[in-house]
């Protein structure tokens, strides 16, 4: 049995923070009801196509249940009644307040269940001058400081791949925080709601920043700190042919090996004295050999120390192979599969490796789930 076996969510957020949340709750046993407006999520036009969905929707709604119905029709609640019932987490990603008008606020599922956890990611949280405000996740880094740490004055501005505040910042706190409100409602029998914001959430990515800013008076920029630039020892070093090279030889013995394999002049191998000579003379030498030369010569030496892999060639490493990170799919009615999005689950709570997740059509579950509420 699966630790959120028995466990009921009830879904009314769409695109990415809160879908990767209840696909987490899901994957541990859960059953998941996703709430969608006649005629499906944005999520589900997304490109690339999957079917008669897309890639997109299919790696995060795979194994849910499909309820569309509109909202704002005035016997939305009495159809959803008997779902708010039963259920253990309602999970939405409306702006604050909207939940409330559609008659869907805390105190109004608290009514109808007192054990309901009610689990609200926004932006900027449910309270503070910035609640109502519009964003996405390049927006929540930008205000929290933490885009600050990759750019610099004149120089062109990369744009950081991961979503930080979407994923890190929403959906994670939201399964985190939903996991320790079903541990309290052990002990006090009853729920909660949680505000998670995706800002907030950002703020803890930028820690080592805050911290040396807190203890010295100034916080630093871009190409400062240890971790974004400032040290030779922990950057990315171009190749030969186009290709990086991550080096994170931040202890002394790494650094020792680092030094000694691409043949760094000694004078320059204490960091301390001039880092940025040191890193210069660095990339000189790494960008004189390929990609291909350092995996040899510096991964066999365990020195922290790695080619940059495109994502053709993550899939395929054996590490991941061996850890079953592409094992499970989803699959469209069609018949067609794709791998599902891989999920930071210890293996003991998953579902078995071989599972397929199918990707429910728009309503899909409506004729089994969507019931009139027998009381008057």
């Amino acid at each position: 049995m699966q630790p959120l076996s028995g466990i009921t969510v009830l879904d009314f957020s769409t695109l990415l923070p809160g879908p990767l949340a209840s696909l987490m709750l899901a994957e541990c046993g859960a059953t998941v009801i996703k709430i969608e407006r006649p005629g499906g999520e944005d999520m589900r036009g997304f490109p690339p196509a999957f079917g008669e969905t897309s890639a997109p929707f299919a790696s995060l709604n795979g194994g849910k249940k499909s309820i569309a119905i509109d909202l704002k029709q005035p016997d939305a609640l009495a159809l959803l009644k008997p779902l708010i019932a039963e259920a253990d987490i309602v999970l939405e990603q409306f702006r604050p307040g909207v939940m409330a008008r559609l008659g869907l606020g805390f105190e109004a599922l608290r009514a109808i269940n007192p054990r309901v956890i009610l689990c609200s990611i926004t932006g900027y949280g449910q309270t503070g001058p910035r609640a109502q405000e519009a964003g996405h996740d390049i927006n929540y880094q930008a205000r929290s400081g933490l885009l600050s740490l990759a750019t610099k004055p004149g120089a062109p501005a990369p744009l950081p791949p991961p979503l930080v505040a979407d994923i890190a910042g929403g959906a994670m706190p939201a399964m985190l925080n939903i996991l320790l409100a079903l541990r309290q409602r052990d002990l006090t029998g009853e729920g909660c709601h949680l505000d998670i914001a995706m800002a907030d959430g950002a703020l803890t990515f930028a820690w080592y920043g805050l911290a040396e800013g807190a203890a010295t008076g100034t916080y630093p920029l871009s190409g400062q700190g240890l971790l974004t630039g400032g040290s030779p020892r922990y950057r990315l070093y171009a190749t030969s042919d186009g290709r990086f090279l991550a080096v994170g030889a931040l202890e002394q013995k790494f650094w020792d090996v680092f030094c000694q394999v691409v043949g760094l002049d000694p004078v320059l191998r204490d960091d301390c004295r001039n880092p940025e000579a040191t890193g210069k003379a660095v990339a000189d030498l790494i960008a004189a050999k390929s990609a291909q030369h350092w995996r040899e010569a510096l991964e066999p030496r365990d020195c922290c120390c790695t080619v940059v892999a495109g994502l053709a060639e993550a899939t395929a490493d054996p590490q991941f192979a061996w850890r079953q990170n592409f094992a499970q799919q989803s699959q469209e009615r069609g018949g067609m599969r794709l791998p599902s999005t891989v999920l930071p689950i210890a293996p003991m709570f998953r579902a078995a490796s071989e599972t397929c997740r199918q990707v429910p059509t728009v309503g899909q579950h409506n004729a089994d789930l969507l019931k009139p509420d027998p009381e008057p």
